[in-house]
């Protein structure tokens, strides 16, 4: 069944009967019978009864029209936006750490230039953010990219920048001035990400992976947790731009580096980009990278 199908069969209702349906539409009549006809085919069911003065709606085109003649519009809608390349809604996922700064300013700008678009945005953390992208819940995702990303035929990734990792402890932690990462050892870990990346950034800073690496994928519960107890993390460097976190938690500066991550915008590799999408994906580039390069 085709739109098309469906624009036919409800121009010939309003306008009772093919031949009127058709200079109303701008077709050939056999080709409008032609078009009903493959739409009768393909439901399996007789919609229209033909008679000498017009048609008449059988009883399952009866329940046929009022099922679609509420839906058609926003379909033809649909269509339409899609042929033009917009869309009347992106979804960006993005994670906690670029809530702060990267997202908001380009979202306003986005509004400037797209005040008819509506912006779904949803903070999550990439692996939760991730498969809403795959499943086209989301249209684009701002998050690092994970290593299992790398090998994935079904997201296109789109580099940013190179992000710093840190580690972090609460305000007057016993190891606040500790300068060296042997000093880390032994101690309770709290991972923002899964356990498995934090234990290979300790093992990068020859640290002994912990007894004890406490996942938390809630941002809010990580700063309480970090805040009240001796817990350490390794954190992406605009951690501490965030207001919240900078009143309650500090860095801990090693002399030894943790590696970077590579951030960027996750989008569907079977998917091409509608102009709002990539004019919001520009604006996040332009913006994370500026922002980024500070840290």
């Amino acid at each position: 069944m085709k739109l098309a199908q469906i624009r036919d069969f409800l121009a010939v209702i309003e306008c009772g009967s093919i031949s009127a349906a058709a200079r109303k539409l701008g077709v050939s009549q056999p080709g409008l019978t032609k078009s009903l006809g493959s739409l009768e085919a393909g439901l399996g069911a007789a919609l229209l009864k033909r008679t000498p003065t017009g048609v008449t709606l059988t009883r399952q085109g009866h329940a046929f029209h009022v099922r679609v003649r509420a839906g058609y519009a926003e379909l033809a809608k649909a269509q339409e936006e899609l042929a033009r390349g917009t869309q009347a809604q992106v979804a960006l996922g993005f994670g906690p750490f670029f809530a702060a700064h990267i997202v908001p300013q380009a979202v306003l700008r986005f509004r400037e230039k797209f005040p008819d678009v509506e912006l779904r945005l949803v903070e999550g953390l990439g692996h939760t953010t991730r498969p809403l992208l795959r499943d086209a819940t989301l249209d684009m995702v701002l998050a690092p990219r994970a290593p299992l990303v790398r090998d994935d035929p079904a997201i296109r990734f789109k580099p940013i920048a190179h992000l710093g990792q840190i580690v972090v402890a609460r305000r007057g932690h016993p190891l606040a001035h500790a300068r060296s990462a042997g000093a880390l050892a032994g101690d309770e870990w709290l991972s923002v990400v899964r356990r498995d990346a934090t234990a290979q950034a300790l093992r990068a800073l020859g640290v002994p992976e912990p007894k004890r690496i406490t996942e938390c994928e809630s941002f809010s519960a990580m700063l309480t947790l970090l805040a009240g107890s001796n817990m350490l993390a390794v954190v992406q460097h605009p951690f501490l731009d965030m207001p919240q976190a900078a009143q309650h938690v500090q860095e801990i500066r090693i002399a030894e580096r943790l590696p970077g991550l590579t951030v960027g915008l996750h989008t569907r590799a079977d998917a091409p980009l509608t102009r709002p999408v990539a004019a919001l994906a520009r604006l996040l580039s332009d913006i994370g990278r500026t922002q980024l390069q500070r840290t």
